[in-house]
């Protein structure tokens, strides 16, 4: 079959890779329908996180099980499902906490060993632990198709990010990031009933998505400029809750002095850089609160599925793009080059 793989910055390809086979009785193997490229896929791409050259990239895909293994319960061959970006073993105390990204048999999609989602076809260890069963009818709607894609990283990402911020019914939020997982952090923001919604982004075509998403407000600067903004719109107190979805050093220094005093900070951006932009000092002395981290998406799956499936909440607005699976690096280039937010892949 074929499949994407990375050899060294900037040199993405699609080759031939062999067939997944079930090798343990709780596999499965997934026929990929939908696949796409993540934001955190670029740091790779661009050699700021190590890869081994030749290894498979991608985490986010969704298609028809063409095989299961004897101890398969919960899935059959035909069935459409969704795969988190980790597969879980659902048994486990962490997974049943609702912390499946810390299951000690879970991993991620493309890690040496295992399948990445950019391809033809999917090995998925932990079936029942991990898919999620689509309705069959919904094979045969692209853009629903694309909406359901997006829960199996950024929307649920988004989701992790409000809940680490404490959105509430009648709060101000303010959205650090304008890609994808900061514009399904609106959408959840809007989900969970924030009143006002700050937007800071500096891409038109983006922002706009994030107003028809929910903001209510955006901010085009950065740095001070930004903080100054968001002071000047929330009467110089700040947000109740602060949406983190870059970071980076400077994203994280916004996040916190544009936090009200009392208020919390939801990071989801994946740390990259010299350092994290955070004074534990001020954060004390203004009572703000930290969590976040890697999404459990799969805990947020079947919260946020009906909401997907009934058109409450509809993330397919971010995918801008769309290539099959020979066009993927031309996919990573206009992602890197920004000509894209985010691109769907159709092998």
């Amino acid at each position: 079959m074929r499949a994407t793989t990375i050899h060294a910055p900037f040199d993405m390809r699609v080759e031939d890779v062999p067939d997944p086979v079930v090798r343990q009785p709780t596999d499965a193997v997934v026929r990929v329908l939908r696949a796409c490229i993540c934001g955190s896929d670029l740091w790779a791409y661009r050699g700021e996180s190590a890869r081994k050259p030749g290894q498979r990239i991608g985490h986010e895909f969704l298609g028809i099980v063409e095989e299961a293994g004897q101890d398969v319960s919960g899935f059959a061959p035909g069935d459409l499902v969704v795969a988190p970006f980790v597969w879980s073993d659902g048994t486990c105390d962490f997974c049943g906490e609702g912390l499946q990204t810390s299951c000690p048999q879970g991993g991620f999609w493309g890690t040496p060993g295992s399948d990445g989602g950019q391809g033809e076809a999917v090995r998925v260890p932990f079936a029942d632990g991990t898919l999620v069963k689509l309705p069959a009818e919904a094979a045969g709607d692209d853009r629903l198709l694309a909406a359901l894609l997006a829960l199996s990283d950024v929307m649920g990402t988004g989701h992790h990010a409000a809940l680490g911020a404490g959105v509430t019914k009648g709060s101000t939020v303010a959205v650090v990031g304008d890609g994808a997982v900061g514009l399904c952090g609106v959408l959840a923001a809007r989900r969970l009933g924030a009143e006002r919604i700050i937007a800071l982004g500096r891409h038109q075509a983006r922002t706009d998505i994030a107003r028809t998403f929910g903001a209510t407000d955006v901010v085009a600067e950065r740095g001070e400029a930004a903080v100054a903004a968001v002071r000047e719109l929330t009467g110089g107190q700040g947000a109740h809750a602060v949406i983190e979805a870059v970071g980076t050093e400077q994203s994280m220094r916004t996040a916190v002095e544009i936090t009200r005093d009392g208020g919390s900070i939801g990071y989801v951006g994946v740390p990259h850089g010299s350092g994290t932009g955070l004074d534990l000092g001020v954060m004390f002395d203004r009572n703000i609160a930290l969590r976040g981290g890697v999404a459990p998406v799969r805990a947020y799956i079947p919260e946020l599925l009906p909401d997907v499936l009934d058109g409450t909440i509809d993330p397919s607005p971010v995918f801008d793009m769309t290539v099959d699976i020979e066009g993927v690096p031309g996919g990573y280039k206009a992602m890197d080059d920004r000509s894209a937010l985010k691109v769907i892949v159709k092998p």
